[in-house]
């Protein structure tokens, strides 16, 4: 926001691009899992350390390769992913940049916002030199604000590795290659400006960036916008395996059945259902190596699972509209006997709306494949719901699931 300030961009300018830098890595998940299977390595580490290399560096790519291929495989199956990796680096790279910016700008369009928007995350990764990706733009082909939030992005990643003076020494190397050398120019009038480089490592950088947001250009927000918000964040979440296609989203039709048929109002299921959507978005947060291991967990990996609740809490406690059922929708895998997680709440702790999601979120996972399963047919699943009645799931959730089952015609 600070170069569009320099550059004297106008408020609707300014607010594309806040939001084009805010969402900028929204398509992120729907690549995931394609990268832990190329890499056999946490997805995780794989994107943060590949944000620390230029990419038209041979040496550093062949370093970075090396780093993470079958890190925790035998020598011969590392070496096999080293030669694939290396003999189809270029075609793969292009896939899972065009997979996550395609998906990122999708999402940009699905929440609302403007095609300057949605293209100026589609081309992220495009290069002032023409060697960027997914369509090779060059110069001013690449807009404006995907250029601006590069060099932002370049920044950000140098700066909390190191140094004021690594930032401008890497901004200046790719400066005509990566970046446009004005906008770097730009940049260095920025540089001596203390107060900016101290908002990093600022408490209040929260408060900071939404400040940033030009008043006259705000967007208010109706129940309309919220459920879309929802759902493309549920979208988002699910997307990260393939063995979460669409999980939320069937959570939330399930939760709205059963709250239907006990005797919710409208209004009320309106706001069950956007708890349900968003009650795994701690998920994104867990690696792909658990979350599409096809073998048993073992007990570390089992402590990062059970990690997504308290992760999910966080995250909706930030957001103003979605604060109320934070807990809620983050209490989804504790038990009416005290041995759920995250907190081991007993009975009388847990709400009806958690219940209720909890009893769709149950259904959903037994039901749909998982990577060492196949799904498990409707009245199997209902045989094993009721032998938790009363430990994991509430009886009258489950006898209301019951009546609804026969009218949802998509199951097997």
């Amino acid at each position: 926001m600070h170069i569009g300030q320099a550059l004297q961009l106008d408020d609707a300018a300014l607010t594309d691009l806040y939001y084009s830098v805010l969402l900028k890595d929204a398509g992120c998940s729907s690549n995931a899992a394609r990268l832990w299977e190329l890499y056999g390595d946490d997805e995780r580490l794989v994107k943060k350390d590949f944000k620390l290399v230029d990419n038209q560096s041979l040496l550093q790519l062949a370093r970075f390769v090396f780093r993470h291929a079958g890190k925790h495989e035998d020598l011969l199956d590392r070496m096999r992913r080293v030669i694939h990796l290396g003999s189809k680096g270029e075609e793969l790279a292009t896939e899972l940049v065009q997979t996550r910016c395609e998906r990122g700008s999708n999402i940009a369009l699905e929440l609302g916002f403007n095609t300057r928007v949605a293209e100026s995350i589609k081309s992220l990764d495009e290069h002032w030199n023409g060697k960027g990706r997914p369509e090779g733009l060059k110069g001013n082909q690449i807009p404006l604000f995907s250029q601006i939030a590069l060099i932002a992005q370049v920044i950000d990643v140098f700066y909390k590795t190191g140094t004021r003076h690594d930032v401008m020494k890497e901004l200046q190397r790719r400066s005509g290659t990566w970046f446009n050398p004005d906008l770097v120019r730009n940049f260095h009038a920025i540089n001596p400006i203390e107060a900016f480089w101290e908002g990093f490592r600022d408490e209040g950088l929260e408060a900071r960036v939404s400040a940033l947001e030009p008043i006259s250009c705000r967007t208010f927000i109706d129940e309309d916008r919220l459920d879309r918000i929802a759902e493309v964040f549920a979208s988002i979440v699910d997307i990260k395996s393939p063995y979460t296609h669409d999980h939320s989203r069937r959570v939330s039709l399930y939760a709205d059945g059963i709250a239907q048929k006990m005797g919710l109002e409208a209004e009320h299921r309106r706001w069950l259902r956007r708890g349900a959507l968003l009650h795994d978005v701690g998920k994104l947060g867990v690696s792909n190596h658990i979350l599409d291991k096809p073998g048993k967990l073992d007990d570390l990996e089992w402590e990062e699972v059970r990690t997504h609740a308290a992760l999910t809490k966080n995250v909706l406690e930030r957001i103003f509209h979605f604060q109320e059922m934070a807990a809620i929708a983050a209490a989804h895998h504790e038990r009416l006997d005290g041995k759920g997680y995250p907190l081991g709440l007993q009975a009388p702790d847990i709400s009806m709306e958690t219940r209720i999601i909890t009893t769709a979120d149950i259904f959903d996972a037994i039901t749909a494949k998982r990577p060492y399963r196949d799904a498990v047919p409707v009245a199997r699943t209902l045989a094993i719901m009721e032998q938790e009645t009363g430990k994991a799931i509430d009886p009258d959730c489950l006898e209301a699931l019951k009546t609804c089952v026969p009218s949802w015609n998509f199951l097997e």
